[in-house]
């Protein structure tokens, strides 16, 4: 459970990545901060929140990414459209949906290697 933030703290997050557009310093103003708070004491006081909020944001995003990269088969001689699947393939990583790669091993021999015996331990006392 996160801290309790205050109002102006939590316009701050809450306008950072709607109509701010992500812009730090504008999303200071719009939340009501006076010019002369320093933008680093906004930040610090609600990074973690920001942080929780870039990732929801992300994640919101993830699926224009994928619809890029299937739009990208139907149109690959589009101007931009190299440029547009990096960015794609860059942001559906960040949000941890990344290709799965299969290595398929092959073996033409078998061999099975066992851990070692057990030595029986011999009592020398024994008369």
């Amino acid at each position: 459970m996160g801290k309790q933030l205050t109002e102006k703290q939590q316009k701050f997050v809450d306008v950072l990545f709607s109509e701010a557009e992500g812009d730090l310093q504008k999303a200071k103003h719009m939340a009501g901060y006076s010019p002369n708070v320093a933008l680093h004491q906004v930040v610090n006081s609600v990074k973690d929140e920001v942080i929780e909020a870039t990732k929801t944001f992300m994640a919101f995003n993830a699926p224009k990414a994928a619809y890029a990269i299937v739009s990208g088969v139907d149109t690959p001689t589009q101007l931009g459209m190299r440029d547009k699947l990096n960015a794609a393939k860059d942001l559906l990583d960040r949000t941890g949906i990344v290709k799965t790669e299969k290595v398929e091993v092959q073996s033409a021999g078998g061999l099975m290697i066992l851990p070692a015996k057990d030595e029986p331990i011999e009592d020398d006392d024994e008369d």
